[in-house]
């Protein structure tokens, strides 16, 4: 991974002095970096979407840091070893920042502490600058049941740099009308060959499904989306098809998909896959068990390459349209959701997949999950019902990167 060090002395001249003088903590940084070094005189030529930190190399520069600072790279980071009055120095322009709303860190002490720091900030760094290429197409309006998952959309442009689209749902099915069996046929085949089981399902609702899915899939194509949120239920009122498979084969292919126009969901959806390139499950709890920590959560899709193995079934409203079942691996797994209307809030814990199940009609992907968190959030401070689950403990990494933006934890 790359750093840019921005060195900051009290005189361009004792830059070389300087370097040497700091060469314990330098060549530490290189072992596990690759280090590019700039003047701060240079701070116009360095690339915003590289990861940067100031390093406080003497004395005397908090004029200089002041300054520079419309030009000083985000987030703020000070690096000061403490040689050279150089903590001293980062100890007043970090007041002198914060001073004046810029949020910034001193990074001091232990070698090692410092470097497992810049490489969870530069993580933390570049999931940002991916959240900032997001282009998300709300399908249709939300469900009307998803009362408390809707989006500012202005404010999540401001917090996050992503970017809400509303599209019409009769886009997606004029799209749908002009895709014929034949278009999706060799498809269908391929896909069924890689199912575990049938259950329920119709070869017609197969069909139908399939040309949803290339239908939303050439809209995304078209408007440039990365994401996509989709009432579904508002489309097997209309057409008979829900976005069950489209949903599971979009997340397959890197376009991250979620159901029921919940706005919320789609962004924790955007942000698991930014933070760790890893796509989520969006799913909502059935059972809560307070005294054992305990969940069931399920919902009627899930991406295929998330399971161990997958089953087609029928959805739970009508014969006529699929769901997906998937069997997830059992061990050690994250629960997660990002909510409020400006998208600042979340809840997040780890704990395992004990099992499998199918307790719940409309749950065709279920599992019972042990949280390591207590499960009474669920009844005294949700953020709505539906969540998010991703394989492995990725609780530290969530809440450094979702505190680095100033976002309340809810337990």
């Amino acid at each position: 991974m790359t750093i840019n060090l921005i060195a900051y002395t009290s005189s361009l001249d004792q830059l070389a002095s300087s370097a040497q003088d700091h060469q314990k903590l330098l060549n530490e940084l290189e072992i596990q970096f690759s280090v590019k070094y700039y003047k701060h005189t240079d701070l116009a030529k360095i690339p915003k979407d590289q990861f940067s930190v100031l390093f406080i190399a003497t004395g005397g520069v908090e004029e200089l840091i002041a300054q520079d600072v419309e030009e000083l790279p985000r987030p703020i980071v000070l690096l000061a070893d403490g040689l050279q009055n150089s903590l001293a120095a980062a100890l007043e322009a970090s007041t002198w920042l914060r001073e004046r709303g810029l949020k910034n860190e001193i990074l001091h002490g232990d070698i090692q502490q410092i470097k497992e720091r810049i490489l969870n900030l530069a993580i933390n760094f570049h999931a940002q600058q991916r959240l900032k290429q997001q282009r998300i197409g709300v399908l249709g309006a939300p469900a009307p049941w998803v009362i408390a998952s809707s989006v500012d959309y202005y404010l999540a442009k401001q917090r996050w740099g992503i970017e809400f689209v509303n599209i019409p749902l009769t886009r997606i099915y004029d799209t749908f009308d002009k895709i014929s069996e034949d278009d999706v046929s060799t498809l269908c085949t391929h896909f069924i060959s890689k199912a575990y089981a049938c259950n329920g399902s119709t070869p017609t609702a197969l069909i139908n499904s399939m040309r949803f899915y290339k239908a939303v899939k050439q809209i995304c194509e078209e408007e440039g989306l990365t994401a996509v949120t989709l009432n579904c239920y508002k489309t097997l009122k209309d057409i008979g098809v829900t976005g069950c498979l489209a949903n599971a084969l979009l997340n397959d292919e890197g376009i991250i998909a979620g159901c029921e126009g919940d706005m919320q969901t789609i962004f924790t959806l955007v942000m698991i896959k930014a933070l760790t390139g890893e796509v989520g499950f969006m799913c909502n709890p059935s059972e809560v068990d307070v005294k054992e920590n305990k969940i069931v959560m399920g919902h009627c899709s899930i991406g295929t390459k998330q399971t161990s193995h997958f089953v087609l079934r029928n959805h739970f409203l009508t014969k006529n349209a699929i769901s997906i079942q998937g069997i997830l691996p059992l061990g050690e797994f994250t629960i997660l959701k990002c909510g409020g209307e400006c998208l600042d809030k979340y809840f997040v814990s780890s704990g395992y997949i004990l099992q499998n199940t199918e307790k719940e009609l409309s749950s065709r992907t279920e599992v019972l999950f042990k949280m390591n968190e207590d499960a009474s959030y669920f009844l005294r401070n949700p953020l709505s019902n539906h969540h998010v689950m991703i394989r492995g403990n990725h609780e530290g990494l969530i809440q450094s990167f979702l505190e680095t933006y100033s976002c309340k934890r809810v337990r």
